[in-house]
Formats: C-alpha cells, structure tokens, sequence
C-alpha cells in the first residue's frame, strides 16, 4: 500500500492544476508583503480568488499550503555539474543564498521553521524536504570523487550538511542575511576539508 501524499502536493492537470497555482502565487505573494504569521486562509482566498473551503479542504491549514509552497519553490534550485568542485560548490552556496536572501522565502523558511516546532506533520515534512534537497546535490560530491579531486571514501552527506550548516544558522538563528563574506568562507571551508580528507569516513 503506497501512503497517500500530503494535502496540496499532488500536481493533477486541469481545474485543480490551476487552483493550486492560484493558492500558491497568492501565499508567496503575502509572503513578501508580511511575515508568515500574518498569513491566514481568509487573506489567501482574497488574493487567489479561490473560496477559503476550496483551500480548506485541500490543504486544511496555512502551513499545509506553505509546505507546498517550500516544496515548489525549493524544486527550482540548481545542481551545478561544472567540471570544477570548488566552482560547483560555488553556484551551489550562491543559490542557496540568493533564495533566502529574498524576504518572501526568507519568511517561508522562517515560518515554516516555527510551526514545526508545535505540528509534528510540518516537522516530518520539513525534515524530508531538507533530506531530499541534500541527497540529490550530493552529485556535486560524488562527481568530484569521480575526477580524483578529492579522496575516494569522502562522505558525500557530510561535505553538503557542512557547506549548508552556516548558512541556515546565519538564515534561521540570527535571523540575518547570508551576504558575499559568508559564502566565500563556506565555499572555501568546505572546499579545503575536503580536499584534505577531514569527511573520509573512518573504519
């Protein structure tokens, strides 16, 4: 038996493509007028013209349309192939930034954060969005093993929760904005340990 997907998350064509566009143009767009806090099923149905039961129904709650938002917007991020690791983590680490430097995104991650703390459905979402997101740029890692830039046993995992740790503490706890310092250092961070073998697995 497979488990039915989290309200909003299914991408049907037709009428319900439509409304979900709808509803997620119009939280994202609330998102950069005010923080998540501000936001309520009532302002959503105003702004997508989509009848608050119709969003109700789909997504029960604000956090499940952000959710669905996070995942759409998240989906766009590029995974660079470059040729080079210390460019690929590079584009990498400016992507990220670029995406939560926006107020509006900012203001999802933020708000998403805080209703995972009381909703362990947000929680399990968020977690598995995060997990997600880190495997599939793991190629970075793995195609750098492949050239011989850095050694073979690496911990692809482990090289990409490095580079991200710094950026969403800078996003998520100091409530700031990750600016041309901050990613040069993490680039080069991450870069130099694992060229020096410090996320070879050991035994």
């Amino acid at each position: 038996m497979t488990e039915r997907p989290p309200h909003g998350s299914a991408r049907p064509g037709g009428r319900t493509a439509r409304t979900r566009a709808a509803v997620l143009a119009a939280a994202y767009e609330e998102l950069d007028r005010d923080s998540f806090a501000a936001l309520t099923l009532d302002r959503l149905a105003r702004r997508s013209g989509v009848h608050v039961s119709t969003i109700r129904r789909r997504w029960r709650t604000v956090e499940g349309v952000v959710v669905d938002l996070l995942a759409e917007r998240s989906s766009t991020l590029p995974t660079p192939d470059t040729g080079d690791f210390r460019r690929d983590l590079m584009e990498l680490t400016q992507a990220i930034a670029a995406f939560n430097n926006a107020p509006r995104n900012r203001n999802l991650m933020q708000g998403l954060i805080a209703a995972a703390a009381h909703d362990t459905r947000v929680e399990e979402i968020l977690r598995n969005a995060f997990m997600r997101r880190t495997e599939e740029v793991t190629v970075i890692v793995r195609n750098a093993v492949e050239r011989g830039d850095i050694p073979g046993d690496t911990d692809a995992w482990e090289v990409i929760a490095s580079l991200g740790a710094p950026l969403y503490y800078r996003v998520l706890i100091l409530r700031g904005s990750i600016d041309e310092r901050l990613v040069h250092t993490t680039v080069e961070v991450t870069y130099q340990a694992a060229r020096s073998g410090v996320f070879v697995r050991k035994g």
